[in-house]
């Protein structure tokens, strides 16, 4: 049966509309954004410079990310995406592992400019701080939880008894362990050494491990 008038044209705007993100696309656009960062700072980068790197139109920037500041969080939430939490048979063995990775992924000349340029313009834009927060901070918490999780398993840590209480500690484990990676790389310049990673090890799980 031929196809009604209009139709062809139809069935183009369909598509058309309800086309899919190209996953090529968005990686290449995170890897330019964070490349521009990297080469002309916060104040260098705009989304022109982001577009042209990324060989993709700026009008298909723009329907990705509304704003320089969803961008820039966006490509450095997707680097700490690459975190894993092992599950090597023991919570120092785990947690050895999770601090080399995150170490590695800090020693990275793209890692450092961009969460130094992120950070410093957060303290002056509190709606770009809550973003941080959102898509980058809490979302690594998995990490935590997950390492509780699987030495609770083992009896290395006592079960959860109040869930508010479990959150408050994964806060403060979390923060315990990024706080200190994030200054030691970033602020002091200091290398992670595996006996480094030993000791600080050591410290964290003396309060938190059954004895």
């Amino acid at each position: 049966m031929p196809a009604a008038p209009g139709a062809p044209a139809e069935a183009g705007a369909a598509r058309a509309k309800g086309r899919p993100r190209s996953a090529a696309a968005d990686l290449a656009i995170l890897d330019a954004t964070r490349e521009t960062l990297a080469e002309l700072g916060w104040g260098g980068l705009t989304m022109g410079h982001v577009a042209t790197r990324a060989k993709v139109a700026k009008t298909t920037l723009y329907r990705r990310w509304p704003s320089k500041n969803e961008l820039v969080v966006d490509a450095v939430a997707s680097l700490f995406d690459e975190l894993v939490m092992p599950d090597l048979g023991s919570l120092r063995a785990d947690i050895e592992a999770v601090v080399a990775q995150f170490a590695d992924l800090l020693a990275r000349p793209e890692t450092q400019a961009a969460l130094l340029a992120l950070f410093a313009e957060g303290t002056r834009d509190r709606q770009l701080r809550r973003r941080i927060r959102e898509a980058i901070v809490d979302p690594q918490k998995r990490l935590v939880r997950q390492g509780r999780a699987a030495a609770q398993a083992r009896g290395e840590l006592a079960p959860d008894t109040d869930p508010s209480t479990a959150r408050e500690e994964i806060d403060i484990i979390f923060d315990t362990i990024a706080g200190t990676v994030e200054h030691r790389v970033l602020v002091s310049g200091e290398p992670i050494t595996p006996e480094w990673t030993r000791r600080f090890t050591d410290l964290l799980l003396g309060p938190l491990t059954i004895n």
